[in-house]
């Protein structure tokens, strides 16, 4: 061992997860989550515990059989940001592990263009976790196989854009009563992973980030770093989970009407079918494991990569003659489960984009379309006309979110 060791070293409260023959440490107040070799997470835990440097490096040096040089371990801990720089009294109390309150001075690591700062809770692990049990899954599971029976028994119901996705006659009124549709749509999507967090004790956050060209919501998941790699899942599909529910319950109105068991006004089948639409194109965009959608997490864990999405970047570069000397060096230092998942996955993500440009196809093209033919017949009115202006507020509701994912990614662009 080089250099002074004397008294312990405070740390932020940090998690450590073991993971084969590494170590993943975390502070899940900040979302800063790293992976180091499984002697560094000794040397953690025994300082969590309250060890000098003189004791944590016993404990380090019996476990990897090998002295091991603490003091530069400390200062790479305080690069990291892990060390406890404030004075004894504003240190806080004893906090469990994710909770996310102790240290939260410190602003966390932005993970979306648009983010919330804080993590929140709202609902007790004791009260989310009966919905993300065995029998829960178990549930959501049938009701995903029932729902793919009604779309191959009753095709009908499958949902068509030029005929489900306008509400009303009024093809302006409609795009702006869509616009609801989709927002609370997303966000039962996004609540289904902020409860299924809660179930594991875990908080997250909101943020709003883009997928090529869509603009999307996200729960900002990192604090499921601090639990093992199995207790991931639910997190990850809830959101899944949530819209499975949604979209059977949907299918099953929708069902009883076409078998005359219920017979409300037209209008609500209409309503019922709109929903159906925004549903199913949620669930399929989720299924796109080639974008950073739900599915991509599951994949990432079940595979345990770290980074497989810069990893992909990263090989895809040098397969195209276009790896720079210090990118090479990143490449060298990935993970091996990066790189292995990572030679089939830059295909898969490149083949992905056909799959990309088919839903985009079938579900907003029309969409679209529609809405820019009726806005162009009212355009030409002229500006003294209210149509005119009712007609040029529905195109940019629903072209919005289009051109704010394109100023995010040329904002992104500017700042790489």
């Amino acid at each position: 061992m080089t250099g002074p060791m004397t008294g312990g070293v405070r740390l932020r409260p940090l998690t450590v997860v073991e993971e084969g023959d590494e170590a993943l440490v975390g502070d899940p107040a900040t979302g800063t989550f790293v992976a180091m070799p499984a002697v560094g997470g000794v040397v953690i835990s025994a300082l969590l515990r309250g060890a000098s440097q003189e004791e944590a490096a016993a404990e380090a040096e019996a476990f990897a059989g090998e002295p091991v040089d603490l003091p530069s371990f400390v200062a790479t801990l305080a690069e990291l940001g892990f060390l406890d720089d404030r004075p004894g009294d504003d240190r806080p109390g004893d906090v469990p592990p994710g909770d996310g309150r102790a240290g939260a001075e410190r602003q966390a690591v932005r993970t979306a263009p648009i983010q919330m700062r804080r993590w929140i809770a709202g609902v007790s692990r004791r009260a989310a976790r009966p919905f993300f049990g065995r029998a829960a899954w178990a549930c959501y599971l049938a009701l995903a196989l029932f729902c793919l029976a009604v779309f191959v028994t009753s095709p009908s119901l499958f949902p068509s854009p030029e005929r489900d996705a306008f509400l009303l006659d009024d093809v302006g009124l409609s795009v702006l009563l869509l616009m609801p549709f989709v927002l609370v749509s997303t966000a039962l999507h996004e609540g289904g992973h902020w409860l299924a967090a809660r179930a594991i004790g875990l908080r997250s956050r909101f943020g709003v980030d883009r997928r090529m060209m869509l603009l999307v919501l996200e729960t900002d998941l990192s604090q499921l770093w601090t639990v093992p790699r199995r207790l991931r899942y639910g997190p990850l599909l809830g959101g899944i989970a949530v819209d499975v529910v949604v979209l059977s319950l949907l299918l099953t109105a929708r069902l009883l009407i076409r078998q005359g068991v219920w017979s409300p006004a037209p209008a609500v089948d209409a309503t019922l079918a709109v929903w159906v639409f925004v549903k199913l194109a949620g669930l399929l965009w989720q299924c796109m494991v080639f974008l950073r959608t739900d599915l991509y997490a599951v994949l990432v864990n079940a595979l345990g990569c770290r980074d497989l999405w810069r990893v992909k970047t990263l090989l895809l570069r040098r397969a195209f003659g276009r790896l720079t000397p210090a990118q090479a060096a990143e490449l060298v230092a990935a993970g091996p489960a990066d790189l292995r998942a990572g030679r089939w996955f830059r295909w898969v993500w490149l083949a992905g984009f056909a799959g990309v440009l088919a839903w985009f196809v079938f579900f907003v093209l029309p969409v679209v379309v529609a809405t820019l033919a009726w806005t162009a017949d009212r355009l030409v009115l002229g500006p003294f006309e209210p149509r005119f202006w009712y007609a040029l507020l529905c195109a940019a509701l629903l072209l919005g979110p289009y051109v704010l994912a394109l100023f995010l990614a040329v904002r992104e662009r500017v700042r790489r």
